[in-house]
């Protein structure tokens, strides 16, 4: 097995990953765009910020999966060339902590799209509404994107284990 194809191919589609969020972030803030400008009802109005500020927040998070995945790539192929025994130990450790991480994202994401449809239910007003539905939203597709991350992170931390050098 070659580990340094298998930790740059891992690189690589986290870096696929960063802009499938810029792709959902664009599409939420066209959607905010058309609520503005053909929405009638004050729940279609009332979308635009809430849409908005979403679109932003996956930008953001894009933005810093693609800088921390992009150096990676170079990066893991020096390492690798000066100690494999050091590479394959650190990024077990690292994958083994974003083990521990991604399965504390898979809590509090579905607890707050608890706590909204919730809020949802008790405050029915507009503005209150849309802010919790684009929440639910929003945390719905970061736990689609996270399950192939930790899907993706658990393979890779296997096969880091089953390296032998």
């Amino acid at each position: 097995m070659d580990i340094i194809k298998t930790s740059t191919d891992w690189a690589r589609a986290e870096l696929f990953s960063a802009k499938i969020i810029w792709l959902f972030s664009v599409i939420l803030i066209l959607c905010a765009i058309a609520f503005s400008y053909w929405g009638k009802t004050i729940t279609a109005k009332a979308f635009f910020i809430p849409l908005i500020v979403a679109g932003i927040l996956l930008i953001g998070i894009g933005v810093g999966l693609y800088w921390a995945n992009k150096p990676r790539i170079k990066q893991f192929e020096k390492e690798f060339s000066m100690n494999p025994r050091e590479f394959v130990r650190k990024e077990i450790e690292r994958t083994a902590k974003s083990q521990r991480e991604l399965a504390l994202v898979f809590k509090i994401l579905p607890a707050i799209i608890i706590v909204a449809a919730f809020i949802i239910i008790l405050f029915p007003a507009p503005y209150c509404r849309t802010i919790c539905i684009t929440i639910i939203v929003t945390a719905a597709f970061l736990m689609v994107v996270d399950s192939n991350t930790d899907a993706r992170n658990t393979a890779y931390h296997l096969q880091l284990l089953n390296t032998t050098l």
